[in-house]
Formats: C-alpha cells, structure tokens, sequence
C-alpha cells in the first residue's frame, strides 16, 4: 500500500509495536537535542541510570536558554552540562553558539533520522523529513543509554498547500492559520504532514516555522518531505553529502486532512494569551505597543532578520517602542553582519542581544506591566515574558517591523503603501558562514570515563520518590481552569529558571503564577499528599519535567483532569504522579479547592482503567480514568520511572532481561553506524 512519509519513518524505526493509532509503540532514536533548561536533569538522569557512554548516533548539549549572568548559578550549570557533556560522550553547543532547533538544524539534522528532545519544539526539525519529538528530560536520557522511545502511535494528518504567499505573508501566517482553525489542542495525538504543490514556495527555513509550532497545535510532531528545499539548505551549510530524497508514496491517504490555499492568506497576529487567539492583523491594526522583539526559534532564519532590516533601513523605530532582536545562531548573525543587515538594524534603533532564546523564554527583555509586546516568538502564556501580567502577541518579522516603525499593530500592506515600498527582494548568500568553533566534540569512552562532572553548591541531586501508595485521602490543593501550562506550572524567567538543578529551591515556585501559597500550603500538608485538579489540555506547552517533578516533590499524587498535553501527561507518569480523566467531565464543577477526596485501590490501575473517587467534604462519588500502557502503569505504582529502574537492578532475572535488550540496542547502532560509514 502507498504510504505517506510520517508512516515511512515510524516503519523504518519501528522497534516494538503495531502502527494503528492509539496503540503504545517504541521506536528507535538515533538523534537527541538537550538545552540548558532541561538539560542538568538530563544529566543528573544519566548518572542515576549510570550511563558509560551515549549510544546514539548524535547527542548534543545546547547551551541556549540561560544566557543571563546576574549571579554564579547560570554560569556553574554551564560548567556542570560541559563536563557531564564530556563524561557521557555528547555534543557540546558553548553558550551563544545559537538556539538549539536552527543550530541542530544546520550542523547535525539528517533526512530520515529520528530525534527525540527534552524541548517541545524539537518538531522544528522535521523541516528537513526527520522524525524529530519533544519530550520529557528522562525519555531523553534513556534514548542517550539506547532504548527506544514509546509513544501512542499517533494519527497522520494530511495538510496540501497549495498556491503562492502573497507579498507581505510569510511562514508565520501559515502556522498562524493552522491555529486560527484548530486551536491549542487540534493536533493532539496527530502527526502533521504537509504535502502538496505550494511547497515548491516555502524553503527548509519557512518550513521550520511551521514545523516549531506545530508544538502549539499539540502535535506530536511535524513532518515535511525532504525534497529540492532541503536539499539546498544542506548545501548552503556545506552538507550536501546528507541530503537524500524521502517523500510520500503517490497516493499516499491519510487519518485526517486538511488544505490551505497559500494565495488566500494575510498577515495574522495571536492575540494575548494564547497562540490560538489569531486574528487578521488589520482588525486591531492601530493598538499601541511599547517593545517589538525578532528572533527566536519560532522564526529563527536569516531571511526572518534579513526582511526586518530590509524595512527598517534609512528609517528610524518610534521612541516609545523598545526594538529588541535576538539573533538565533551565531551562523546568521555572521551572516547577517556580512550583508549589512546588522547595520541597518542599529542605526534604526535595535538593540542587539545574544544569541539564544532569551526574551522567549523570560530571560531577559521583559515588558512593562500593561503595555503591549509584539514577538516572532512560538507562545505567549501568560507570564512566560518574566512579567507575571504581560500583554503579548505573536506575529511574523513583517508585521513586526512595520509596527516597529509606527509605534502602534500595523498591517505591512498598509504601512507597505504608505511608505510607497515594494515587498524586498532579499539576496541571500548561496553558502553560509559555517563556524563550528563553538561546537565542543565528544570525548572517545576511553578519555570519557577519565572526567568527573563538576557541579556547584546550586546543583542538587535527583530526588528519592516513593511509590504510589494502596490509597490516597488527601485535601485538593488547588483548583485550574483550562489551558494551564507548564509555564505557570513551573516558571521560567530570570528569578526562577537559575534554580532548575536545584529542585529544593525551584519548587518554592511552583504554581507561583497562579497561587503564591500553594509551596507554603504543599509543605503544610507535607508527605500525606495533596491532589490538583485541571481542566482541559492540562500541562501544555514546554516539555520541562520540572513541572512534574517539583510538585512531587511537594507531595502531589494524583492529578484529575478534564484532558492532558501528551508531553505533560508522560512526565507525570515518569514521576510517579497518577494522572486521571473525569468521566464526567460536569465534575470538575461539583470539585472546589479544599475538597478532600478519596481514591482506593490505586494497586489495581494495572487491572481496570477506571477508578472511584469519593468527594469526603460533599458525601458523592465519581468515576474518573486513566489511560496508561502497562510500562506506565508499573512506573506510576513505583514512585517513578527512575524508582522502577533502580528496583529492577536490585533483580537478576530482571538484569538479564536488561542486558539482552542492552545488546538488542548495541546491534542497532552498529547497523546504523554501518549504514552511515
């Protein structure tokens, strides 16, 4: 039967399992991307499963996210992921080489590879026809020891494009629209696959726009075709040698479709706070706005900057609007400095920060309270910024110049033709500034094992979970809406992410965003436990396990909700967090913060999917669900993923069972090294 490409590459990595959706399968990792955000657990993660060396064909450490260094903290991480990075045989990427997607993407992407990354927007790599999945910091580490990720197969989702951008639309508004119709939670448990003639038009670069939020539908991941565009891409960054041709059969079907006419499109903005929000640029053309911010790995490409320094050149950005542009890799920044584009981007009034995430992630360039803030940037939850009230907007580099230049949200078209400008037609060099210097090698196993980890005084170690105890009465700590994500489950920004190796001190933070006292009230209640209750696509957003973790480590059990994020609900699992579903979701309503609930027979969830909770404080009962493969199920009764792994070292039988799948994975990567020699 003909098949599409995202089955293609399952199949051809396909270790254990059937591909009919919903069914729990393992594939291969050939690939892994860590950041310094979630890259320390990583790390502590490798040691607790006493890792010798990387087993997969490529692992990097990237150093992208915590650039700012107010204190010591940033820089000992940095120190600590180097080492680890030596000692484990991985990739290091020094801090300011450049954000971790475009970086990837230009030095180590390959066309038919997998990769799993503890960064929700590793997708962005299936702009070349890789495979590539975000997911949790301990899913990661055990892909770097060589075991195969497990997934619920997902639904394929069709997406033609056809037709042509008009001027003044880019990649953004592709994407853009893809929210516009289907919301936060659209691809959940899906695969998108974009095909059809106007991909001709959208090169490896706009495709990674697309392919970065795909993460905010919900997707699992994205997949474009490798074709004529990446083949380009690959010979611009000097790699022509990795470039094969992978498509889709002809007449490939797929679960779900969907068609965009390219032509019908125009300039869209996400309103605050959520990227979903979308509305054509033209119906709140004229909002005031204080700070305009370019870059990111939403849209990290050289034409991305390029454009923006194409429209402000000779012209000068308002005084009240903070212009702000964060080159995504050191590559283009070169690059952008050899066309001149930096130069016209200064003397226009942009302030030039380093290269990394930084204001996406709040680490730096957050706005005033109750001033608005446009962003190239993938999310504006409420919060991410580093200001807890921000007001943020998410549109392409041509909306965002243009309304640089006028101090309010502006339509490009309409700035276009008072400004009497033809759309630019950028020139774009035909190889690029390739610098590797910043990229440290890894060590042989030999040298490895010769180097110790230094950790700071601000690292701790991984902390000990218990297991799932037979039954759990326990008050319900907090009560959240709809959409709540990791964001505001555990904050990033200046204040909180300098602690994220220290889970003691990052849990202080915990649900900070939503309510201060919930630390306080967790360590009050104390080990007994406590329970959260959710709404819909509970934990979407960032892949960060520190939202599983430090609640757990704060005592949460269980977590009821109306629905979960895939990445979130997998996290809770590898904590020992039990995650269920109302039956009922009218529920959720009868439930008020401070309710006490009851649930029995916890020990049975390998058994029955259901289960029956007793309100103490209302005298009823309900059902709730779980959804959890048996694997899961064992690492939820254990205390954890790492607990159960820990204990069944303690086992010969189950050692043996080990290390006969230790040497299944050894007889993969000499094949896959075989194929690549």
């Amino acid at each position: 039967m003909p098949m599409n490409l995202a089955r293609k590459l399952i199949a051809s990595h396909l270790e254990s399992g059937v591909m009919t959706p919903g069914e729990e399968i393992a594939i291969r990792i050939d690939q892994t991307l860590t950041q310094d955000a979630t890259g320390t657990l990583v790390m502590q993660e490798l040691e607790a499963l006493g890792l010798d060396h990387a087993r997969t064909e490529v692992s990097v450490q990237y150093v992208d996210h915590n650039l700012l260094q107010t204190d010591e903290k940033n820089a000992e991480d940095h120190e600590y992921l180097r080492t680890a990075a030596q000692r484990f045989g991985l990739w290091f990427s020094k801090a300011g080489n450049g954000v971790s997607h475009p970086t990837h993407m230009q030095r180590f992407g390959v066309p038919g590879r997998t990769l799993a990354g503890s960064d929700s927007h590793t997708p962005a790599a299936g702009s070349l026809g890789m495979l590539a999945i975000g997911v949790g910091g301990l899913e990661v580490a055990l892909a770097i020891s060589g075991r195969p990720l497990h997934l619920r197969m997902p639904q394929v989702w069709g997406v033609r494009l056809e037709g042509e951008l008009p001027q003044w639309c880019s990649a953004k508004d592709v994407i853009l629209e893809m929210l516009r119709r289907h919301g936060v939670s659209g691809g959940v448990n899906r695969i998108i696959e974009y095909h059809g003639p106007g991909l001709a038009g959208l090169s490896a670069m706009d495709r990674h726009v697309i392919a970065n939020m795909g993460a905010e539908l919900g997707a699992t991941t994205t997949v474009f075709p490798s074709d004529e565009a990446v083949r380009a891409f690959l010979g611009e960054e000097g790699r022509e040698s990795d470039w094969v041709e992978l498509v889709a059969d002809p007449d490939a079907d797929y679960d779900v479709e969907d068609s965009i006419d390219l032509s019908g499109l125009e300039p869209l903005i996400a309103r605050p706070s959520s990227p979903d929000n979308v509305v054509p640029v033209r119906e709140v053309a004229g909002t005031e706005i204080a700070q305009v911010v370019i870059g990111s790995s939403a849209n990290p490409g050289l034409r991305d900057f390029a454009i923006a320094a194409a429209m402000v050149a000779g012209r000068q950005t308002v005084p009240q609007v903070s212009f702000d542009v964060n080159p995504t890799s050191r590559e283009i920044l070169t690059d952008l400095t050899r066309m001149g584009a930096v130069t016209e981007l200064v003397a226009a009034g942009a302030r030039i920060h380093q290269a990394g995430c930084m204001g996406c992630i709040g680490m730096g360039q957050a706005p005033a309270v109750g001033r608005n803030s446009l962003r190239t940037m993938p999310r504006n939850f409420p919060g991410r910024s580093g200001t807890k009230e921000d007001s943020v907007w998410l549109c392409s580099p041509e909306t965002a110049a243009a309304s640089a230049l006028t101090g309010v949200i502006t339509d490009p078209r309409a700035w276009a033709h008072t400004a009497r400008m033809e759309y630019p037609k950028i020139e774009l060099p035909g190889r690029a500034s390739v610098n590797t210097t910043m990229l440290v090698a890894p060590l042989d196993p030999e040298q490895a094992h010769t180097v110790r980890p230094v950790k700071g005084p601000n690292i701790s170690s991984l902390p000990d979970l218990t297991p799932l105890p037979e039954r759990v009465e326990a008050p319900v700590l907090l009560k959240v809406g709809d959409g709540i994500s990791t964001d505001e489950i555990s904050p990033a920004g200046a204040r909180a992410l300098p602690f994220r190796s220290n889970i003691p001190k990052l849990a202080m933070f915990t649900f900070t965003q939503i309510d201060e006292s919930y630390p306080e009230r967790a360590r009050q209640v104390g080990e007994s436990g406590h329970i959260v209750v959710g709404g819909e696509n509970y934990g979407q957003g960032s892949s960060r396990e520190h939202a599983a973790i430090t609640p757990r480590y704060l005592g949460l059990r269980v977590v009821i909700a109306k629905s979960f994020a895939r990445i979130h609900w997998q996290n809770l699992a590898n904590f020992g967090v039990l995650a269920v579903e109302f039956d009922d979701p009218a529920d959720y309503d009868s439930i008020e913060q401070g309710d006490t609930l009851l649930l029995e027979g916890l020990h049975d969830i390998a058994r029955t999917t259901r289960l029956r909770v007793r309100d103490m404080t209302n005298d009823r009962t309900f059902t709730v669900h779980h959804r959890l493969s048996p694997r899961q199920v064992d690492d939820v009764l254990a205390g954890g993923l790492i607990s159960r792994l820990a204990h069944e070292q303690q086992s010969p039988e189950e050692g043996s069972n080990r290390v006969e799948a230790h040497s299944v994975v050894e007889a993969h990567s000499v094949t896959a090294k075989g194929d690549r020699d």
